[in-house]
């Protein structure tokens, strides 16, 4: 299918919809899942619209997964997760439910339940309280 302008996403991206924002570069923008599978959960995408990985130019995927590395870092740290899942799906089959390429960045405890996808909205205030923590530590 080609790529939705009107995905949630890219109106995050174009400013449309709000978001915790966390960290922005030239090329992503990092911000919380408002449907968190734990405290600190955060996506990254990329500022260029691909639908999955297969449709991004390799110079920004590179600059995306980057990012990733770095946001995992900070929310390791910050959430003192003895563990973090980061989590990239392609294709509604996959269980993709947002068609702009996303990396999901969860951090893991030992003894926690696992769900790929939240069923209920976070506090948009304990959001925004996990978005500065993360601010502030990353600098």
């Amino acid at each position: 299918m080609p790529y939705n302008p009107q995905n949630i996403f890219a109106r995050i991206l174009r400013g449309e919809i709000p978001a915790h924002k966390v960290l922005e570069t030239d090329h992503t923008l990092a911000f919380m899942d408002v449907m968190p599978q734990a405290p600190g959960h955060t996506l990254v995408i990329p500022k260029a619209p691909a639908e999955s990985v297969f449709e991004l130019e390799p110079a920004i995927l590179a600059a995306t997964i980057l990012e990733v590395q770095r946001v995992a870092r900070v929310v390791k740290q910050v959430f003192q997760a003895p563990g973090v899942m980061i989590a990239q799906l392609n294709g509604a089959a996959a269980g993709q439910s947002v068609f702009h390429l996303h990396f999901h960045v969860i951090p893991r405890y030992d003894g926690a339940d696992f769900h790929i996808h939240a069923r209920d909205m976070a506090d948009p205030a304990v959001l925004a309280e996990h978005a500065a923590r993360l601010r502030a530590a990353l600098g």
